[in-house]
């Protein structure tokens, strides 16, 4: 099998020769480690030989504010360069202090378009360096559920949604408007060449979810469906993620039509894999489950061996093995990854 066809089959639950398997997003600073290790010079080669069955693209998108789609609004409204290591959830926001929904209208936020933003041309050239029996995954992210919680800082929130949710939904209603739009440019410009996007939002800790069920439910759960039901259209899977403990909310993302849940946070309440297994088997395919709490910094290349092996008998097929977090930290030995991939890799 190529890694197209495992993509497809693990999706599908139907057999694999051996797990699909993906690297995730190394840190900058955890990347020359790792080239280093593999004597690559650079990421897109490093996930030509380390066994990646995936090729990310980041949706392009170049504002005066920003250069990175998941930092698109400036809810500052100080002209702002919000990028990654700025960005938060939880300062107050342009609606912080709004009261109504009149309030909400008069901020007079300027809401982006991505049309302005996204260059089709770029879209179809990032897709098409992609090596050709690779799943190329398109990086959306589209949290509108963590852009609304930076609108009006988490806090004001999270108690807007129980005492003035008219004001949360406007708010987010445009977020996922903003996003739709730019799925569908980049979707059209790359059409029949994507068989992935990776949409989601940080609704877990480490023991729970942050909110309710019933918030996932009336918050959350609309806009994903959109996002879903959109790449479906174009025959593109769609790979969910959510740290923490989201064990609760699974069933409401699968009602969504959402394909992949990732990442298993393997050391979050609720995560493990025998639980995740009797609870969910046949119903969706997941995409995780090696611990980089714990187990990818600190434990021998012989424990990750050992944990790809039980996840594999866990899950003959519908899990694709990655690291617990997309974002791969530089305290993670490089050695460890090798011991993930080459276990992962071998066909028993």
């Amino acid at each position: 099998m190529n890694s197209i066809e495992r993509f497809l089959a693990t999706v599908e639950r139907k057999p694999v020769d051996r797990p699909a398997c993906w690297l995730g997003d190394p840190t900058p600073e955890a990347v020359p480690a790792l080239c280093d290790y593999y004597k690559v010079k650079d990421i897109k080669e490093l996930k030509r030989v380390c066994g990646d069955d995936f090729y990310a693209v980041e949706i392009p998108y170049h504002s005066e504010t920003c250069n990175a789609i998941f930092a698109a609004f400036d809810w500052y409204m100080n002209g702002s360069n919000v990028d990654t290591e700025h960005r938060t959830l939880t300062a107050d926001g342009c609606f912080a202090n709004c009261e109504d929904l009149e309030d909400v209208k008069a901020v007079n936020f300027p809401w982006p378009d991505p049309e302005k933003y996204i260059d089709p041309e770029e879209c179809r050239r990032l897709v098409e360096e992609a090596p050709s029996d690779k799943a190329v995954m398109g990086m959306l992210w589209a949290c509108h559920f963590q852009d609304v919680c930076a609108a009006f800082g988490m806090q004001t929130c999270l108690m807007n949604m129980v005492a003035e949710p008219e004001m949360v939904h406007y708010v987010d209603d445009h977020i996922v408007d903003f996003y739709l739009k730019a799925l569908k440019i980049f979707l059209e410009a790359t059409k029949g060449k994507v068989h992935a996007i990776l949409i989601g939002d940080d609704m877990g800790s480490q023991r729970g979810l942050m909110i309710s069920p019933s918030l996932i439910s009336e918050f959350v759960i609309p806009g994903a469906k959109k996002l879903v039901e959109l790449a479906h259209s174009y025959g593109v899977k769609v790979m969910y993620h959510s740290c923490g403990s989201i064990v609760d909310a699974i069933p409401l993302l699968i009602e969504a039509g959402v394909d992949v849940i990732h990442p298993i946070q393997a050391l979050a309440v609720g995560m493990d894999p025998a639980n995740l297994k009797e609870k969910f088997e046949g119903q969706v395919s997941f995409c995780g489950g090696v611990d980089t709490q714990d187990l990818l910094p600190n434990g021998t290349p012989e424990q990750v061996a050992a944990k790809v092996k039980e996840l594999r008998t866990y899950f003959p097929t519908g899990l694709i093995v990655s690291p617990s977090h997309e974002g791969l930290q530089a305290d993670v030995p490089p050695r460890n990854i090798k011991a993930l991939f080459d276990e992962a890799n071998k066909i028993y």
